[in-house]
Parts: C-alpha cells; structure tokens; sequence
C-alpha cells in the first residue's frame, strides 16, 4: 500500500500518513525514494491504538475498512458473529489461562473450532505479548493474526465474571467482560475491533453486567449495535 492507500484505508489525510510514516510511528519502509506499507502492519498498528480513539475516529475506521474490502458497514457485524451457547454468564474462571480456556471450549463446543489446543496457545501467547485488557472491565482476546485453516467460521464468544479475573488492565483493575475474537481474514478481524470498541461505553459495559441471562446479554448487545448503524 502506498500513502494515499493508507490514508483511505484509515480515513485520514495523506498529511497525517505522511508526517506518521516520516516520524517512525506508522510501520512502513521506502522503496525508490517512497513509502510502502504492508497492510497487515498498518492493521496491527492500528489495532493496538483502538482503545484510545474516539468514537468518530472508530467510525472512519470502519468506514474505510469497509470501502476498502467491498464490505457492507450499516450491517449488524458482533451479534451475528455469536454462536448459539456462546455468551457465558457466568464465566466459570478465575484466572486469565482459566477464563480463555473456557472461552475457546465454548467455540469447540459451538463446532467452530478444528484445533482446541492450537488455538488455546495462540490466544495465550497474543496476551503475552501485551494485554488485550482495553478499559475498565472489558478484554478482547485473540489470536496475533487470522487463523483461516484452524476455525470454521469467524466468531466471537463472550464470557461474563461476576467477580472479575486479573487480566493485565494497566490500572491493576479486574476484566469482567471477555469477548474472544477470532477471524479468518485480517478485514474480519479490524472491522469487529472497530465495531465493539465503537459499542462499548460505560454504560453499555454496565448494562451487560446486569441483565440477568445469556439472552438478556444479547438483546443488549443487540440494541446497542442497532443504535450504532443508526446514527451513520
């Protein structure tokens, strides 16, 4: 991908790509004299700066994921991604190897999984890296990159602890929330991080944390999706 491609492909001005690529804090290399980048690159840098955009920044995002893919964006993307059986509440875990375990069984027991332990592993090795822990309360683990041959179909399974579980937050507090991630395609993949980062406030974390039953979650999850699409 070239400058004016990234800039698309993000829904930023080729200035900002530019005076990014030049500092050294947009991954990227010069061939004959001009900057290129690989976009799975471009799709990791952004992914680790998620969690401190804005919502309209989230949005452009989607928006240029989307046209860049052929992708229709004004679709429900999470919620059709949830299997039936796959929202845990409560999630049967105390630690951070307990509650992935229990969220790759979900997606096993979905038939969506060929590998349990393969999976297992790269999930966890994703966290050692750095945290997916992305606010007060919520992590979106998942695997480094897309797992095409290893998964029937994209999905994501969402796991509710009622008295939290240590899972690297950087202010030391407890993760609530899980929603494990895993995609067959990098476009996939950026455009659910986008969507649920897009749908979770305060408020909606709140509203999750009390209903009263894996259907009651989704019904959340649902409206809050839907008031979403409505506003673009």
């Amino acid at each position: 991908m070239d400058i004016p491609q990234v800039a698309r492909y993000l829904g930023m001005s080729v200035q900002d790509v530019t005076r990014l690529a030049a500092r050294g804090q947009l991954p990227g290399r010069k061939v004959r004299g001009a900057f290129r980048f690989r976009k799975g690159d471009v799709d990791h840098w952004v992914e680790t700066r998620m969690p401190g955009l804005s919502h309209d920044r989230l949005a452009e995002i989607e928006q240029g994921v989307a046209a860049h893919h052929g992708m229709e964006q004004a679709a429900p993307l999470v919620v059709p991604l949830i299997p039936a059986g796959g929202i845990l509440a409560p999630l049967q875990a105390r630690t951070a190897p307990a509650a992935i375990r229990a969220l790759v069984e979900a997606a096993d027991d979905a038939g969506l999984v060929y590998d349990r332990k393969l999976l297992i592993e790269e999930v966890v090795q994703r966290e050692q890296l750095c945290s997916t822990a992305i606010g007060p309360g919520l992590a979106l683990p998942h695997p480094r990159h897309p797992m095409p041959w290893d998964i029937a179909a994209s999905f994501v399974i969402l796991g509710r602890s009622d008295g939290g579980i240590p899972f690297g937050a950087e202010d030391g507090s407890l993760t609530r929330l899980f929603m494990l991630i895993c995609c067959k395609d990098e476009r996939t993949h950026l455009h659910v991080l986008a969507r649920i980062s897009r749908m979770f406030d305060d408020a909606t974390l709140a509203a999750v944390m009390a209903a009263g039953d894996a259907e009651a979650i989704r019904q959340v999850l649902q409206s809050r999706e839907a008031a979403i699409l409505a506003t673009e």
